[in-house]
């Protein structure tokens, strides 16, 4: 299948965790099968709900504002690895 985009570039395919991905490697648009970006979600909230969340239905926003500035100055260590990153690697 030619990109859309490019016109003339053919799409490469490949398959991860289970979902099927259309690339074009020239301009990097990606295309989703139908039924594919529904497993996507699946999987992206089941990786969501498994993290913890704290409650901030007392909070202000300036206090979430204010506890957000003080973690960005903290070193966070190893970023977490990301669903997205191991399906557009």
């Amino acid at each position: 299948m030619k990109c859309p985009i490019c016109k003339e570039v053919n799409l490469v395919m490949t398959e991860r965790q289970g979902i099927e991905i259309d690339y074009c490697p020239e301009c990097r648009g990606v295309w989703l099968d139908r039924g594919e970006l529904d497993k996507f979600i699946e999987h992206s909230e089941r990786q969501a709900s498994g993290r913890p969340r704290g409650d901030s239905s007392d909070r202000t926003r300036e206090s979430e504002r204010q506890e957000r500035h003080d973690r960005d100055d903290e070193y966070r260590g190893k970023p977490r690895k990301s669903f997205l990153r191991d399906l557009f690697d």
